[in-house]
């Protein structure tokens, strides 16, 4: 199995334990660090809104708090008809780390495959 399906596998399974009552949207993510590991994540939504933590977030989070902060892949899987991309927040998150990430976002109907400077150009970082 390659790189993109293993991550779109493992961001699958995490959509399954999204908390998401209010969106309705199930979304997963899986981070693979430059030594091949991967972080998972889903959404947590949150009565008060803002609270809400996005799957990207959480996985990236997780993974920093291993001790990881360099990564090769990120893929991204909602329960949607529609492509579902990374937010703008996760975006900057993303850029923080990796601004040159490969970026898979999946959906029911099919997948997407970019990179983080296409979806977000110019980002503002530790070096800018």
């Amino acid at each position: 199995m390659d790189v993109i399906q293993t991550l779109l596998r493992a961001a699958q399974k995490a959509a399954q334990e999204a908390y998401a009552p209010y969106s309705g949207y199930k979304v997963g993510s899986a981070i693979m660090t430059t030594e091949g590991r991967i972080f998972t994540g889903c959404n947590v939504e949150n009565a008060s809104y803002s609270l809400t933590l996005c799957a990207e977030r959480l996985a990236i989070f997780k993974a920093v708090s291993e001790g990881y902060q360099k990564f090769t892949g990120i893929a991204i899987y909602a329960e949607t008809d529609k492509p579902f991309p990374p937010c703008g927040a996760c975006r900057q998150v993303l850029a923080e780390f990796s601004p040159d990430l490969q970026i898979i976002y999946a959906n029911q109907k099919g997948q997407q495959i970019t990179t983080l400077t296409e979806l977000l150009p110019h980002s503002f970082t530790l070096d800018s």
